[in-house]
């Protein structure tokens, strides 16, 4: 039987799965986006902390699915990458959306959304995906994301509107102030992961109303401005993966029952969808 490598990449992290008949392997690299990382520093990343990991196995069959992948100049240079590394592997890459939406509704018919470092949600028929929101990133878009999450937790705290309780909080958790953030924003590399990183302090502090009213108002972003623009939304489950959706899954159903939405499944990442969709096929 053919070895299947299947990878789930954010921007933050990837998950690897070596599925071998009914032994399978996980791997964790760190995030590979094409629109942040050259195509040597892809194969860098999957060289030194994919490939020792695999004790060896030759994948024949690849499935990558990852942020950025519905750029086909992205999708070039991520196959590229692959096929530097595993030369005689039949190699497919897709984006993360299509990866999320096979994980969650399989064959079926449903509105598939991500809420990780960042946002995106699609129309999936079973076989393809047939209406998509556009995906503006982390500066123009993002809705409910971890990014988006964060650049409010950052605004509260730089802006002085938390109270002093969660200004001390703040001090505590994260010690940095308003130099080291904004350098790290609009100097440094991935400012969409380092701003995700601040959403941590949501979860931390719930119970709280300003707490509450960012992530309500965070999600709701998400709903109206995406969910609300299928006409199939209201007919099919929302499903929703991601660490944001798994952290505020209280949240979500709350906002689905407000909707009128029917919620479907809710998985902090796609992996094992994937390894169900695939060990069959």
């Amino acid at each position: 039987m053919a070895i299947k490598l299947i990878a789930d990449s954010g921007s933050t992290k990837a998950e690897w799965c070596l599925l071998d008949g009914k032994k399978k392997k996980t791997i964790f690299t760190q995030g590979i986006s094409p629109y942040f990382l050259t195509l040597t520093e892809i194969v860098d990343i999957l060289e030194k902390e994919l490939k020792p990991k695999m004790k060896g196995a030759v994948p024949s069959v690849i499935h990558f699915y990852g942020t950025g992948c519905s750029n086909p100049a992205n999708v070039k240079m991520m196959k590229q990458a692959l096929k530097k590394i595993f030369s005689k592997a039949t190699i497919t890459v897709d984006h993360d959306l299509m990866g999320a939406a096979k994980a969650l509704c399989g064959d079926q018919k449903g509105v598939a959304c991500i809420l990780g470092t960042g946002s995106n949600s699609c129309y999936y028929n079973g076989k393809k995906i047939l209406k998509n929101s556009p995906g503006l990133g982390y500066v123009l878009g993002d809705e409910g994301s971890g990014a988006y999450l964060g650049r409010k937790v950052i605004q509260y705290y730089l802006y002085n509107t938390f109270d002093p309780d969660l200004m001390d909080r703040f001090k505590a958790k994260f010690n940095v102030g308003a130099v080291e953030i904004l350098d790290a924003i609009y100097k440094q590399p991935m400012p969409n992961r380092y701003l995700a990183s601040f959403a941590i302090f949501l979860s931390e502090n719930r119970g709280h109303y300003m707490i509450e009213n960012i992530i309500e108002d965070g999600i709701n972003d998400f709903f109206f401005t995406h969910i609300c623009k299928y006409t199939e939304s209201w007919t099919l489950p929302i499903h929703f993966i991601g660490s944001v959706a798994d952290a505020f899954k209280d949240v979500i159903k709350d906002m689905c029952h407000s909707y009128e939405l029917q919620l479907g499944k809710i998985l902090k990442n796609p992996m094992e969808g994937l390894v169900k969709y695939y060990a069959g096929k």
